[in-house]
């Protein structure tokens, strides 16, 4: 089972959008896969068609008030389920600090998933905050994927969580967690800001960066709203194209 954290502290940069349709890809190619909402907004949930929970979060499993595995809900495509969020998980974030070993929490019922189930991956959608549940979930990650927007102030926080990885590494909670990869988002390859910035990054981290690029794509964005995948949304689209090249680069990684 492969723990991926798909994460950025900068919000509108497609986190969610690629957090859900990652999961979905991955299911659609026979991959058993698990989607954990950690945002509180819970906008993986409703992507996925389901209601915020907050008897379905992780709030309880996460101060130790119910089981993980309870909080496991199907969804209505085969191999993919979702365990969703909720406003309560704005809450977990105070209760969690409190603890001693917060960051260790949901690595530990991550590692009780394995004793019961058969998830090929989990993908974590995290808050858009450097905040507990954020690098709670960097340091649950065995490897963390992040997906950045074609604008410069993207290059900014980049910067800023890979500072984050490696103070999570250098803590010694996941020594072993990966900088799986950068996913650049938004692209309009007609404006030389896009080009510029996916230069950029190509520069400082090549061996990083996805050859995929996602357009910018308003089917794309209205997908979530009515609670579909880009695959179910615009089957024969240039998002579903370039959605499907991602999938199979993520995974041709791992072969």
């Amino acid at each position: 089972m492969k723990i991926v954290a798909v994460a950025n502290q900068k919000g509108g940069v497609g986190k969610t959008t690629t957090a859900i349709n990652l999961a979905a890809g991955l299911a659609a190619r026979g991959r058993k896969t698990l989607v954990i909402d950690l945002d509180p907004q819970a906008n993986a949930t409703s992507g996925l068609g389901h209601e915020a929970s907050s008897e379905g979060c992780l709030y309880h499993p996460l101060i130790g008030q119910a089981q993980i595995k309870d909080k496991i809900l199907p969804t209505r495509l085969e191999h993919l389920s979702i365990i969703p969020g909720d406003m309560d998980m704005a809450g977990v974030e105070i209760e969690l600090a409190q603890m001693p070993d917060y960051l260790a929490r949901l690595r530990e019922l991550l590692d009780s998933l394995v004793e019961i189930t058969h998830y090929d991956f989990v993908i974590l959608d995290t808050p858009p905050s450097l905040g507990v549940l954020m690098t709670s979930a960097l340091a649950a990650a065995d490897e963390i994927l992040i997906p950045l927007q074609c604008e410069w102030f993207g290059l900014e926080g980049l910067a800023k969580i890979v500072h984050v990885i490696d103070h999570i590494r250098q803590s010694g909670v996941s020594a072993d967690v990966r900088f799986e990869g950068i996913l650049m988002t938004m692209y309009d390859g007609r404006t030389n800001l896009s080009r510029s910035v996916v230069e950029e990054v190509k520069k400082y981290f090549p061996e990083h960066l996805y050859r995929t690029l996602i357009p910018r794509s308003i089917r794309i964005g209205e997908a979530p709203s009515y609670g579909l995948t880009i695959f179910e949304h615009d089957p024969t689209g240039a998002g579903t194209s370039a959605y499907n090249d991602f999938v199979d680069e993520f995974l041709e990684r791992r072969s």
